[in-house]
């Protein structure tokens, strides 16, 4: 197929705009809101911690994934590359950005497979593309090329609006869903970029068979201001809905209080490992982040580099350790029965049929 000259410089503004400051959600992910009953005796070492989960049929070292980023151009394969290596040595999950351009260049990511073979590598694809006319190939072809273990819909209204270039026929998105779930022979599942997921949808989306929700909540990158700052002409139009959009905190709780036993995944604004037990204790199965990832790659103007964002990745599980050793927990089971704390007012855990042992 022919090259998408376009779609490939709108990727590599998209990266850009996504490292400055200015396209952060003016707004609270709602992390700061929950807090722990502090132990003073915890009887155990901190060396000891475990945070080991399965996800996808890997046993990984915490419930931590690189989340989709980018995809299409040669600055996003060197992003990818690294992303890979990164997730493959720290052993957490790794979610590619949007394949569409790359498959529609005739580019291929089967490379990152064989940098990243112990690990979930979960394709990704658009809502809007999904249902149009052979989208379903075209997932399939993600999938294939990728050899993923799952493949994420993407769904992105907002952003396809306010984007200059964007798609905004959402007719017949979730019959295409449906049809993918029963036709892909990987799981398949759904997230937002950064508005939310409300907890009626996610409830449709688990009936349809969908195997995970990405509730990816208001709170960090965000992309109606990315794509507002790419306009030259109407920008003052979306500037009423640069932050819509559903705080992480609220629609995780939500989600997770609805969909009982499902695989849930908390991404919106995750600063530290910190924030990333919080989510786990509130229900989710996962906990997903981009943007600091992709900050904490090096400078913008040299390749990127594996080996810090490891160390960041290594940062963030000694943070999600020490949570739960401050909570006299030994691993993410006994950290999930642990008091915790919403505006001061005590909260029940939830059960966690993931985390049993």
């Amino acid at each position: 197929m022919p090259s998408d000259k376009p779609a490939a410089a709108r990727k590599d503004a998209h990266l850009d705009l996504a490292l400055d400051p200015g396209t952060r959600s003016q707004g609270e992910n709602g992390f700061d809101r929950i807090s722990f009953t502090h132990c003073a005796l915890p009887e155990m070492r901190l060396e000891a911690v475990d945070l080991t989960t399965e996800f996808l049929g890997y046993q990984l070292s915490a419930p931590l994934m690189i989340g989709a980023m980018t995809g299409g151009t040669a600055r996003a394969e060197q992003i990818n590359q690294a992303l890979a290596l990164a997730a493959q040595q720290q052993s957490i999950a790794f979610a590619v950005g949007s394949q569409r351009a790359g498959l529609e260049a005739g580019q291929t990511a089967r490379q990152l497979r064989n940098l990243a073979p112990q690990i979930p590598i979960i394709g990704n694809l658009g809502g809007v593309q999904l249902a149009q006319s052979g989208g379903l190939d075209l997932a399939k072809a993600a999938i294939d090329d990728l050899q993923a273990d799952a493949i994420a819909i993407h769904l992105n209204p907002l952003q396809e609006a306010v984007q200059p270039e964007g798609e905004t026929n959402w007719m017949g998105v979730k019959q295409a869903i449906a049809d993918l779930v029963k036709s892909a022979a990987v799981p398949v599942l759904v997230k937002e970029v950064g508005a939310g997921i409300n907890a009626t949808l996610a409830v449709e989306l688990f009936e349809m068979g969908v195997t995970a929700v990405d509730v990816a909540g208001f709170g960090g990158t965000n992309w109606a201001r990315i794509e507002a700052a790419r306009r030259s002409d109407d920008s003052a139009m979306f500037a009423p809905f640069l932050d819509w959009g559903m705080p992480t905190i609220e629609v995780l709780q939500q989600v997770c209080e609805a969909c009982p036993g499902k695989v849930v995944i908390a991404s919106g604004g995750v600063r530290h490992g910190l924030d990333a037990v919080k989510a786990i204790w509130l229900g989710a199965s996962m906990v997903s982040a981009a943007g600091p990832m992709l900050a904490n790659l090096g400078a913008t103007d040299a390749a990127p580099d594996a080996t810090q964002l490891q160390g960041f990745i290594s940062r963030w599980k000694q943070q999600m350790a020490l949570a739960l050793f401050l909570t006299g927990a030994p691993g993410l089971a006994a950290f999930c029965r642990v008091q915790a704390r919403l505006d001061g007012t005590l909260i029940t855990p939830r059960s966690r049929p993931h985390y049993t042992t």
